[in-house]
């Protein structure tokens, strides 16, 4: 029995999410709705895209270098102004205001040093209410009060002129009434020490200091009016001053950026038009020996080593297609005869030519691989105790049995942590080589020297010139070509030496031997 309900379906008739059924179709068929969905209609197949990093509506890229460093700098420096300008300007009024304490409370000790209770007792002048100021000295016309002259004393003002002068003061008594002033005021000044206060009809406020005695409350006014209009002569200055600073600061951080960064922009252009096959090419050295200088240079360093190993990998590969082409031309030469003339060669030598050939070919792969393994670190992956006197001494025997005199007096114990097998590769290669170029004696030792084990294979041929020593090492390298293809050698046996030592943190060295030829010094680390 069908329910009326029908779970909604996307069009590969899996459920869609987060759709709903409207019971309000005609035919009782679901009608999805997705009410938060949003579909993108200008793309063909509904689907949203995202725009691209930097496009209209994306990700925006990010400021350049000079706009970073100047942007930096001027808010370093806006706040650090911004700081010191707050500052010196607090200061600067936070002075001010002590002066004028300073003179309020000389003022107040005047006052109490004449006696409140006598200043109280003065007679009033007729037009004042609340009290009235002081009256003038005949002789001085300075102001006075009862008990003497009263410095900075009000002289009287006319009855419209309501804006208190700069000093004021107020005799209160307990009551709270004021009894004598130094001009009339339409309210009291405080009794205690409050800070600033507004008088009416003053455009500034008032500091108050306040004394007692006998009773009475002196309370002294001094305006502000000198400290806004200094702090306003200093801020307006600066509000013209701090702007056009931060204008150079910004001129000046853009200008040496912009310097900084242009050898920079050059060494990166002549970047680009380096390919793989123009590593000849080197990037601008600028003449200032800063950090640019020597990146410079360390760019250049390594472009020439990337031209080194260019140039020796193309020339491996194409010594090794000429090493593996000569057994593969031998080889098909006899079998070219073979087949044009069935009778020409001997019965078997054909086979023997292609096994010969064969397993030269099957050691110069073998010996590719070791190089390449060796260059891969993976020869020193197992490390383990090796006896290098054993590896000496099988290999001396194995060299006697080819018919020459092998000197083994000078092998003592050594032992090194190696890989055995690669260990066993380097003896028997440098073995192979003395025995290629010996007359007819060889000389091997084993022996610690300096925390190290040094294994010495000697011989007494015609030896290795000065200037051929380091070359030697390098690969498909031989010194008599001819004599070497013709016993075998493929130019790699040395090469696969030093990559070996190498790769167990030892050296090998090429000097002359008593013997008369070549003595191969390899030493190696005993840790």
């Amino acid at each position: 029995m069908d329910s009326g309900r029908h779970d909604p379906v996307a069009d590969d008739g899996r459920p869609a999410p987060g759709a709903t059924g409207d019971r309000s179709a005609p035919d009782g068929a679901s009608r999805l709705t997705a009410p938060s969905a949003t579909v993108n209609r200008s793309v063909p197949d509904g689907t949203n895209r995202r725009p691209a990093p930097g496009a209209a509506g994306g990700r925006p890229g990010r400021a350049s270098v000079k706009m970073r460093a100047t942007t930096g700098a001027v808010l370093v420096v806006a706040v650090a102004l911004a700081a010191g300008a707050a500052g010196l300007v607090l200061m600067v009024r936070e002075s001010l205001r002590d002066g004028l304490e300073t003179q309020a409370e000389q003022r107040v000790s005047a006052l109490v040093a004449q006696g409140l209770a006598t200043i109280a007792a003065a007679p009033a002048n007729d037009e004042t209410t609340g009290g009235s100021p002081a009256s003038e000295s005949p002789a001085s016309g300075s102001p006075t009060g009862p008990a003497g002259p009263v410095e900075d004393a009000a002289e009287p003002e006319d009855d419209d002129d309501d804006e208190p002068e700069d000093v004021v003061w107020q005799v209160i008594d307990a009551d709270g009434a004021v009894v004598r002033a130094s001009q009339p005021l339409d309210r009291s000044l405080p009794t205690e020490d409050s800070g600033d206060v507004a008088l009416p009809g003053a455009d500034h406020h008032y500091l108050v200091a306040t004394g007692r005695d006998a009773g009475f409350t002196v309370a002294v006014g001094v305006s502000l009016e000198d400290v806004d209009n200094s702090t306003s002569a200093l801020v307006r200055p600066l509000l013209v001053g701090l702007p056009l600073l931060l204008l150079l600061v910004g001129g000046v951080t853009w200008t040496v950026v912009a310097r900084a960064l242009a050898p920079i922009e050059r060494i990166r252009r002549e970047a680009e038009e380096i390919t793989g096959d123009r590593l000849d090419r080197r990037v601008p050295v600028p003449a200032s020996r800063d950090e640019v200088h020597r990146m410079a240079r360390t760019m250049n360093r390594m472009l020439a080593r990337l031209q080194t190993s260019r140039d020796r990998q193309q020339q491996f590969v194409a010594d090794a297609s000429h090493e593996l082409r000569s057994p593969l031309t031998s080889i098909r030469q006899a079998a070219e005869v073979s087949r044009a003339h069935p009778g020409a060669l001997p019965d078997g030598e054909l086979a023997e030519t292609v096994l010969e050939e064969s397993a030269r070919m099957s050691r110069l792969v073998d010996q590719l691989l070791l190089l390449t393994r060796a260059g891969e670190g993976a020869v020193t992956r197992t490390r383990q105790d090796v006896d290098c006197d054993d590896l000496v001494l099988a290999e001396a025997a194995r060299v006697r049995r080819g018919g020459l005199t092998v000197d083994t007096t000078g092998v003592g114990a050594g032992r090194v942590r190696a890989d055995p097998a690669a260990l066993a590769q380097v003896v028997r290669n440098l073995a192979d080589n003395a025995a290629r170029h010996a007359t007819s004696r060889l000389a091997v030792a084993v022996r610690e020297s300096g925390g190290a084990v040094e294994l010495i294979i000697e011989d007494d041929g015609d030896g290795i010139p000065a200037e051929q020593r380091e070359r030697v090492f390098e690969r498909f390298v031989r010194l008599d070509e001819a004599r070497a293809r013709d016993d075998g050698g493929s130019g790699l046996g040395l090469a696969i030496v030093a990559e070996l030592v190498r790769a167990h943190d030892g050296t090998v060295t090429i000097t002359d031997s008593p013997l008369g030829g070549a003595r191969f010094t390899v030493r190696l680390p005993v840790e």
